[in-house]
C-alpha cells in the first residue's frame, strides 16, 4: 500500500514524495532479518524500502519530517573516470605541460565500467542547514557550523538560510549526523556515498563532461567564472561568491539530484588513491571504503568558488577527516533492498 502524500510535499517525476511514519520504520530490523534469511531477489525495476514498500526508480521519499528527501537510484552501470585530456585545462593551471606529453591528471583514470549492484537512494539535495540544526537540537551533532563566508576585501556574507547547504562541517561531524539519522529510523541504513556511487548519481546516465552536456553555465550550477587579464586569471565580479539555497537555480540533473555540480564540495566515504582502483562493482567500492578506519577522504563536485572544470563528475579531490571548510558539505545515501 502506498502511503498518502503529506500536504505540501514536493513531487519528483510526477510522483508524490512519500513520508514514512515512524512506527513503520521501526519494523525495519525484523524485515531486514527476513530478507537475509530468504535471500535477495533479482531486481529488474524498483527497490524495497525497509518497511516493505516498493519504490520505483527515481521515486522520492522521506523517512521522517526532518530527514533529507531521498531519490531512488536506478540500478545499472557506468564508465567511471575520464580520459587524460578532459582534465588538461585544470592541469595546465597548476603545472607546465611537458612537450609532447598529453597534459591532464592521471588520478581521474583509469576509465572502467562499474556495475551498481547495491540498491540505494541518494539525497536530492546537499544536507541543509535546517536538517543539520535539527540534529544539533536533538543532541546528535555537537558542532554548530559558522554560516559566514569570507569574501573579497574581508567582507563576510552569510549562508544561514534554512535551505542553504550546511558547510563548515568535517567528515567526522558528518558521521555524527549519519549516526543520528540511523537512530531516528531504528536501523543502520544511512551513510555517506562512495566515490563510485557519487559519480554514478552525478552523471545520471550521461557520458558527457557534465550531466548537462559538454558545457556548464552559472545558470545551471553555482560555480565561478574566471577570465584572463594578461597572464593573471581573475574571478568575474558577477560571481556569487557564496553558496545558494539547495532549491535555487536550474541545478537538477536528469535524475532530479540538485547541485551535484558546484555550490559546495561534497565529501564521500572513499579513501583517496593516486589512481582509480578499477573495481567492477559498487559493492566492491563500498567494501574497500569500509575497510579503512581513517584516511584522506575523496571530495567531489566543485564549489561556488571554483570554475566549471572542477565541477565535472570525474574531477577528484580530497580532504582530511577533521577539517572544516567553508566550501565543503555533503549529501547522504540510504540502503534499500532489491525488489522482486
Amino acid at each position: 500500500m502506498v502511503a498518502p502524500p503529506c500536504p505540501g510535499t514536493r513531487t519528483s517525476k510526477d510522483r508524490p514524495v512519500r513520508v514514512f511514519p515512524t512506527f513503520r520504520i521501526l519494523r525495519l530490523a525484523l524485515l531486514c532479518a527476513l530478507f537475509w534469511l530468504t535471500g535477495p531477489a533479482q531486481a529488474e525495476t524498483g527497490a524495497l524500502h525497509g518497511n516493505g514498500e516498493t519504490l520505483a526508480p527515481l521515486e522520492a521519499f522521506r523517512d521522517c519530517d526532518t530527514c533529507p528527501e531521498m531519490i531512488v537510484l536506478p540500478l545499472g552501470s557506468f564508465v567511471m573516470g575520464a580520459p587524460l585530456e578532459e582534465s588538461a585545462f585544470v592541469y595546465s593551471l597548476w603545472h607546465k605541460p611537458e612537450p609532447g606529453v598529453v597534459p591532464g591528471y592521471a588520478h581521474e583514470g583509469p576509465m572502467h565500467e562499474v556495475e551498481i549492484d547495491v540498491p540505494i537512494a541518494m539525497g536530492r539535495n546537499e544536507v541543509t542547514r535546517e536538517e543539520w540544526l535539527a540534529c544539533v537540537a536533538e543532541g546528535g551533532c555537537a558542532h554548530t557550523p559558522d554560516p559566514r563566508v569570507l569574501g573579497f576585501g574581508g567582507v563576510y556574507s552569510r549562508a544561514d538560510n534554512p535551505r542553504h547547504p550546511v558547510m563548515n562541517v568535517s567528515y567526522l561531524d558528518m558521521l555524527e549526523y549519519v549516526a543520528w539519522l540511523n537512530r531516528k529510523v531504528g536501523a543502520d541504513v544511512y551513510r555517506l556515498p562512495t566515490e563510485a556511487e557519487w559519480e554514478y548519481a552525478a552523471r545520471a546516465g550521461t557520458r558527457t563532461r557534465f550531466a548537462q552536456g559538454d558545457t556548464l553555465t552559472p545558470d545551471q550550477a553555482n560555480i565561478s567564472v574566471f577570465h584572463w587579464e594578461g597572464d593573471r586569471r581573475v574571478p568575474d565580479p558577477d560571481n556569487r561568491r557564496v553558496p545558494v539555497p539547495v532549491d535555487a537555480l536550474d541545478a537538477a540533473n536528469a535524475w532530479g539530484l540538485r547541485h551535484m555540480a558546484g555550490n559546495v564540495l561534497e565529501h564521500t566515504m572513499s579513501c583517496w588513491s593516486e589512481r582509480h582502483l578499477g573495481l567492477p562493482t559498487s559493492s566492491a567500492y563500498l567494501a574497500e571504503a569500509e575497510r579503512h578506519n581513517t584516511c584522506r577522504r575523496v571530495a567531489k563536485g566543485g564549489s561556488f568558488g571554483s570554475g566549471a572544470d572542477y565541477a565535472r563528475p570525474a574531477n577528484r579531490g580530497y580532504g582530511t577527516e577533521n577539517s572544516r571548510l567553508k566550501s565543503t558539505g555533503f549529501r547522504v545515501v540510504r540502503a534499500l533492498q532489491q525488489a522482486d
